[in-house]
């Protein structure tokens, strides 16, 4: 089993980006450019090491290696997109590794391109990029070119030394556990060893509702390969453990005027195998709540002119202060509700949102985390 942060640290040990490695301080496939960038990137590696696994760091400043970090990215349904945009798509996942130096809420993005030994190339236009276009790596850059038949293979035996060279031992594993219950301490810190090779660790604070269960700002990570499967600083989830899964239930709390209530939002559930291999599923639960067009009109229209006088620079009284707070959530709650032009009020709030303080931008960065669930689904 490979420890991923070991991994990403003998990548950057290389020499520089190839046709197996690409480093970016981050991407944003919320944005039609982003994304057409990604799937570039995605579609050159696979092309150019079609009989090896390529890899995409993401946090990591190109300059000089320091890893500044991202944020917890949970999108399950990337490989949606894969397929949505590429022919022949390969198998990409995207995982989180967490660092310790870094802050808790951040880390480093490791995207795993699987080989196929087929020619990818664009479905479809996007962006600039038009349909049927194929890509390749020229040293450390992705650009179009014409397909060879010829491709060597020239990365096999370095990336087979860089991965067998990341590989996890038990000093890693108990370095790991020990490190987790050391920095998490006072939010309930737990440990399960699954089919007597796995260890998961998680933390949150315990709160029980009406004979249930809920954790808040939880963090869970599989210690063997040092990923971090799951981190909220919001929202609350329930978490079920049996001998051979661990599942959880992500909530979300949504509603207007004091009226708030949790909904279930995205369930996963990590099976462990007898065979050291585990699968994680997740599956969307979320159903949209709906509530009184005639009151959610007049949401809007507040939330509209309170993002006014944010653009225009103008002071804020309390009362719109705490409305501020809410403004992410309501955008969402109208977009749900068929206030198609919600969405553009949302994305259009995120530099003010953003210069105004790190508190309200954290609900922002929340609402379209469960945005992009919705969308992807």
């Amino acid at each position: 089993m490979i420890n991923k942060r070991l991994l990403i640290k003998h990548l950057l040990a290389h020499n520089d980006e190839n046709s197996f490695y690409d480093k970016k301080l981050k991407i944003d496939i919320g944005q039609k450019e982003g994304k057409a960038k990604f799937l570039k990137h995605v579609c050159a590696l696979s092309n150019s090491n079609p009989k090896n696994n390529s890899y995409i760091v993401i946090g990591v400043k190109d300059e000089d290696n320091s890893i500044k970090g991202v944020d917890f990215f949970d999108d399950s349904k990337i490989q949606n997109l894969i397929n949505a945009y590429l022919t022949n798509p390969p198998i990409v996942q995207y995982e989180n590794i967490p660092f310790p130096h870094l802050p808790n809420d951040k880390v480093i993005g490791l995207v795993t391109i699987r080989p196929i030994e087929k020619l990818t190339a664009l479905k479809k236009n996007i962006w600039k990029y038009y349909g049927g276009s194929v890509f390749f790596r020229d040293g450390s850059i992705s650009m179009p070119k014409v397909f060879k038949s010829d491709i060597k293979d020239v990365n096999s035996k370095i990336v087979e030394a860089i991965e067998k060279n990341a590989q996890n031992n038990i000093a890693h594993t108990l370095d790991g556990v020990m490190d987790f219950m050391d920095t998490r301490k006072g939010i309930n810190a737990q440990y399960k060893v699954f089919k007597e090779y796995f260890v998961v660790c998680w933390a949150g604070q315990k709160k029980i509702v009406k004979d249930e269960v809920f954790y808040s700002r939880v963090d869970i990570e599989l210690i063997n390969e040092q990923v971090r499967l799951f981190f909220s600083a919001l929202d609350e989830v329930s978490i079920t453990i049996t001998e051979n899964t661990f599942e959880i239930i992500d909530y979300v709390n949504l509603g207007y005027q004091n009226r708030f209530k949790y909904y279930p939002l995205e369930e996963t559930r990590i099976s462990f195998q007898d065979n050291a291999h585990y699968n994680i599923d997740t599956k969307l639960v979320f159903n949209p709540p709906q509530f009184n067009k005639k009151t959610l009109h007049h949401i809007y229209n507040t939330n509209n002119a309170l993002l006014d006088k944010l653009k225009k620079g103008l002071r804020l009284s309390d009362t719109e202060v705490q409305d501020l707070n809410q403004l992410p959530s309501n955008y969402l709650i109208c977009y749900l509700n068929d206030f198609k032009d919600a969405l553009d009020k949302l994305l259009e709030a995120k530099v003010v949102l953003k210069a105004y303080g790190n508190g309200v931008y954290l609900l922002y960065k929340e609402t379209i985390r469960i945005l992009r669930k919705v969308k992807y689904n």
